[in-house]
């Protein structure tokens, strides 16, 4: 096989890229990855990972303000602004880097520069200095070249005060107001980030109600808590236009019974979701089928052109970048023809928005349950009937399940407080093994801690609750 050539060439190094790559190359197929601007990705660069960084910063503020309640005297409390962001983009750096080494490790050709199909075997490639590459041939290529933050007319994004995440994320000063358009786990991050640090942030939903993928009762308990925090919020409204004068952003809402609304802020931030990055990588040429900027695969992220594939933010939905590492796993070893394979079940994926409180679920919602023709029994545990959760000082919050009343199969679980973000692998790992009712009830949790409310919930649906 000669130097340009490969068994496996992966289009793009996100969370999904990169993650495919070892994986082949562990399985011993000659494996490049092409990557135009960082390995990483908007998660290790400029999503997951930096917008993390930056909550916990706002978190251990909180809490320091908070810090008489638990017979600590911390004085005046301030923070640094640019030390917060500093700190948020070094750990970033730290994680691309270690991506960086583990491609070397595993032996992965990295090419640095962008990628356009030539056909369904050769991919040519312009270097960041806009020169013609060699080009690669490859057996299988495998597209992950992720999403980017959507843009409505009227509502575009100018880096200065109107924002998208990434502007966000590097804040030269703090605004004393903004407004959030989009309540999904990007929106409601940065709404409760600065929200945190004392900006007066009004948030903007065009659906009814907030974090709309979300289970209704617990976004409804994440909204009473943002409000109580100071976040005003306006659920089935949609922002009209956004005029800017003097250094500032009159929006012009509208409620969805018609009635008219303008709000005058600093700074305008926008989450309304993502398109995929489709363009300039040979789809059209090849004929690859694609759906409202999402490229269409089956089961094992094949595309409609044999021998292309496409993972992550560029195919369907959830777009998460456990998804996309999952996934490209999964198509990896397709290609590679292990055996007992198991195609991705969505249903399984576990969704987690570290806002505060924290909320993160799996599986299907109560609603969805029983829109899916399934009779319900649900469970609830409230944070404040447990002892770790009041020793920690937060016992806002609640843990609900559901199972189909006739099997016991637990159809999904939901969260909202402390910690939850943690607490919900293990109802992953039960809704991977098919766990029912009775299993877990019958499984012991640690005392004290948070996940005894995951037990509690469960006994609730079966009338078995202990501690309420």
């Amino acid at each position: 096989m000669s130097e340009n050539s490969f068994d496996i060439v992966v289009i793009g190094g996100g969370p999904g890229g990169y993650v495919a790559a070892i994986r082949a190359a562990q399985l011993g197929l000659k494996t490049a990855v092409i990557e135009r601007e960082h390995l990483g990705g908007i998660c290790l660069n400029w999503g997951c990972i930096p917008t993390k960084a930056l909550l916990r910063s706002a978190e251990v503020y909180t809490m320091m303000k908070h810090a008489d309640s638990f017979g600590i005297s911390a004085g005046n409390v301030t923070f640094d602004l640019a030390k917060i962001v500093k700190r948020s983009r070094t750990i970033s750096r730290r994680l691309t880097q270690g991506v960086a080494y583990l491609l070397k490790k595993n032996k992965v050709t990295v090419i640095d520069g962008t990628a356009k199909l030539k056909s369904n075997s050769l991919v040519g490639v312009t270097g960041k200095d806009g020169s013609a590459l060699p080009d690669i041939s490859a057996k299988h290529i495998i597209l992950a070249t992720g999403a980017r933050a959507r843009v409505f007319p009227g509502l575009e994004p100018d880096g200065e005060l109107v924002w998208t995440y990434k502007e966000a994320l590097v804040p030269k000063e703090l605004p004393k107001s903004m407004l959030v358009v989009g309540t999904g786990a990007i929106g409601i991050e940065f709404a409760s980030f600065y929200n945190a640090l004392g900006v007066d942030v009004t948030v903007v939903e065009v659906m009814d109600r907030i974090l709309p993928v979300e289970d209704e009762e617990i976004a409804a308990l994440a909204q009473e808590q943002f409000v109580k925090q100071g976040m005003t919020i306006h659920a089935g409204t949609t922002v009209e236009k956004l005029d800017k004068a003097n250094g500032q952003v009159t929006a012009t809402m509208k409620a969805k019974d018609g009635t008219a609304s303008q709000i005058t802020v600093d700074r305008v931030i926008l989450a309304v979701g993502i398109v995929g990055n489709v363009e300039n990588i040979g789809l059209e040429e090849l004929g690859i089928t694609t759906d409202r900027s999402h490229v269409v695969v089956d089961e094992w992220s094949q595309t409609n052109v044999a021998g292309v594939y496409a993972i992550g933010d560029l195919s369907s939905a959830p777009w998460l970048a456990h998804k996309a590492s999952h996934e490209g796993i999964i198509c990896v070893e397709k290609i590679a023809g292990l055996p007992d394979l198991h195609p991705l079940n969505t249903s399984n994926i576990p969704g987690c928005t570290y806002c505060t409180p924290q909320i993160a679920s799996v599986g299907l919602s109560e609603k969805a349950a029983i829109e899916a023709g399934h009779e319900v029994r649900v469970g609830r545990f409230p944070f404040q009937a447990n002892g770790k959760a009041i020793a920690l000082g937060e016992p806002e919050g609640m843990i609900k399940t559901v199972f189909d009343a006739k099997t016991g199969e637990m159809l999904g679980a939901h969260m909202v407080g402390a910690e939850v973000t943690e607490l919900i692998q293990g109802y992953g790992i039960a809704k991977t093994l098919e766990t029912t009712e009775s299993e877990l009830m019958h499984t012991i949790f640690p005392h004290p801690t948070l996940s005894e409310m995951m037990h509690e919930s469960v006994l609730d649906a079966y009338d078995k609750v202990i501690h309420i």
